[in-house]
């Protein structure tokens, strides 16, 4: 559900301007309105927009060295300044790392090109030059090779791996002329003293990479600077979006706030001697949300702002697609091994981490519980337990309990059906509160005529006898829907308008009705598909273990785990998905939920 809310009216001297914004900061529980004009330009703003980006990334930066680094990570106590001096200081470590980098990648290089030369002494070369000799080095092809050249000039094999490399020692400036080779340019540098070069360059930039490490300790700094600066926009923003009247002598602003804390606020503003005014929201203004709905449904909200909070005059539609949510995963997932685990795994975790757990984690790890035992549930009606058909072994409870429960791949099919029939017409339902709620009650007379259009049919097909298909009441029925349909598509509209406009409801409900409910055959299918692959793991596990007291027993274990580790990922992904699918799209379009609605940021 949404909160109501109430509008807040501001009329501030400004002089008293900048008192009052840090008295509504402290309050903590305004929201204030954008204007609906475009705010201009600010340099101030954009400068602290910029700044944040700064801050953001080098935490990203911090945490990146925090998870590749496997021990414990102390940390400071949190200083300002400290934060705002830190992206500096990634900075400059990152340019060092850059430069010993391209030292590294440079050195390691012309190492590479001394290797087939092995170490020799640069000295050696330099005096033999001084002494008249030229000394070159060429690398040439076996075949290419002349034995001839060791008695004409000199030349020396140094190494006879994949290609020759040798030096000719003359006196001759036209030697590589002579041989028909390109002399090869080396550095003027050893290998040893190369090889020390490099492992002084990794040196370095490991004590660089060691002090970005080091600076992860001060995340807190970085988080007070990024709150800090987070703040700043905040207040810069409620000043742009801050009307000046009268010359610049007072300042106006407007503000949203729950209705449950207008008592509160109300006093607060008394008490500061601020000019206020309080009213209810109108059609036309663009209402803050706040959610307002109990444990279980709040679990299910993050689904709803995955896509997009409800405007504040339209229903908020987490309870009514929670229950179909949660029983579509437990039938997408189709085992009672893979529900049990879930549910396993996520209590686990959420005793294990208690003290370092977030709320935001907690409830994600409750949500998976729910999940886990609807799957848990929904998978009697299957009874695959990883793969294992439970009613077929030969055990009275697990017989007793299949032939009450039991759904072969046909019930299972329809059930898929009935569900998305049940989904879809319930959306109707919501979609006739949802006009009468924003448009009046005569605007959801269409649905209505619909809906009862759609119930005489399935009653009729299922219970003949109750109302006859085609007999006098059913075709009274039909013909009081007709007319809900055709004539009040449009209140206020001439009837030939209304019948025309009905005609092109009807057409679009012909084709699309169908598609709607054929989409939820999704669930039938991801249910078998699971089944399948889990009944395929199992038996690799039991057929492809080797006959060997130690290997069979831990080959077995291995493909289990991983195959079924598998299959529950790819399951899960895809019960949480396509379920997401139907409720986004069919469950959403047939209760005309539209949205946008903007969350409600409180100023602090």
């Amino acid at each position: 559900m949404v909160k109501k809310m109430r509008k807040f009216s501001f009329l501030i001297y400004h002089n008293d301007y900048d008192m009052f914004l840090q008295d509504l900061r402290d309050l903590g529980l305004i929201h204030v309105a954008q204007q609906e004009k475009e705010v201009e330009y600010n340099d101030e703003l954009e400068g602290y927009i910029s700044q944040l980006k700064k801050l953001q990334e080098s935490r990203k930066i911090l945490e990146k060295t925090i998870s590749d680094d496997k021990g414990e990570t102390p940390t400071n106590a949190a200083d300002i300044d400290l934060g705002y001096k830190i992206p500096l200081k990634i900075q400059e470590i990152q340019e060092r790392i850059a430069t010993l980098n391209q030292q590294l990648q440079v050195s390691s290089k012309e190492l590479e090109s001394l290797e087939p030369w092995g170490n020799f002494e640069t000295e050696t070369v330099k005096n033999l030059k001084l002494a008249g000799y030229n000394i070159d080095f060429f690398s040439t092809q076996k075949s290419a090779y002349n034995p001839e050249w060791e008695t004409l000039y000199n030349a020396i094999l140094i190494n006879e791996a994949n290609r020759y490399y040798f030096v000719t020692v003359t006196k001759l400036d036209n030697v590589a002329e002579e041989l028909g080779l390109e002399s090869l340019k080396l550095p003027d540098v050893s290998y040893n003293d190369l090889s020390n070069l490099i492992d002084s360059i990794k040196t370095k930039r490991n004590k660089e990479e060691e002090k970005l490490k080091a600076l992860s300790a001060d995340i807190p700094s970085l988080d007070a600077a990024i709150a800090d600066v987070e703040s700043k926009i905040s207040l810069k923003n409620v000043v742009l979006n801050t009307n000046r009247v009268a010359d610049d002598k007072l300042m106006m602003m407007q503000g949203w706030a729950p209705a449950e804390n207008e008592a509160k606020i109300v006093s607060y503003l008394h008490e500061k001697e601020a000019y206020y005014e309080v009213a209810d929201p109108t059609p036309e203004d663009d209402v803050p949300i706040k959610l307002n709905n109990n444990k279980f449904f709040k679990l299910f909200e993050p689904i709803t702002k995955l896509y997009m909070l409800p405007k504040y005059n339209e229903l908020d539609l987490t309870p009514y697609f929670a229950p179909f949510f949660m029983l579509f995963f437990g039938l997408s997932l189709g085992d009672i091994g893979y529900g049990l685990f879930l549910f396993i795994a996520a209590t686990a975790t959420k005793v294990l981490k208690k003290s370092s757990m977030g709320d935001s984690f907690k409830s994600v790890l409750t949500l998976v519980q729910v999940l886990g035992v609807s799957a848990f549930f929904t998978g009697f009606l299957t009874g695959g337990f990883f793969g294992i058909q439970l009613y077929e072994l030969d055990i009275p409870i697990a017989k007793k309990i299949g032939d009450r429960f039991f759904f072969d791949n046909d019930m299972m099919f329809n059930l898929a059906l009935i569900l998305g029939g049940i989904q879809v017409i319930f959306g109707m339902i919501i979609k006739v509160f949802n006009r009468a709620i924003q448009f009046g009650f005569m605007y959801g007379v269409s649905t209505i005529g619909w809906i009862v259009l759609l119930l005489s049919l399935i009653i009729s097909t299922l219970l003949p006898n109750i109302l006859p298909m085609g007999g006098t009441i059913h075709l009274i029925i039909l013909g009081v829907s007709a007319v809900a349909i055709f004539l009040f598509n449009s209140p206020g509209k001439n009837v030939f308008l209304n019948f025309g406009l009905g005609l092109w409801d009807t057409y679009n409900m012909a084709t699309g009705l169908l598609g709607d409910i054929l989409s939820y055959v999704r669930l039938f299918a991801l249910g078998l598909s699971g089944g399948i692959l889990a009944m395929v793991f199992t038996d690799l596990a039991k057929g492809m273990s080797p006959d060997n007291v130690i290997l069979g027993p831990l080959v077995t274990i291995l493909i289990f785990v991983i195959g079924h580790g598998i299959n529950i990922f790819m399951n899960t992904l895809g019960a949480i998905v396509h379920p997401m699918r139907l409720t986004f799209v069919e469950f959403f379009k047939n209760s005309e939920f539209t949205g946008g609605g903007q969350k409600y940021q409180p100023f602090t």
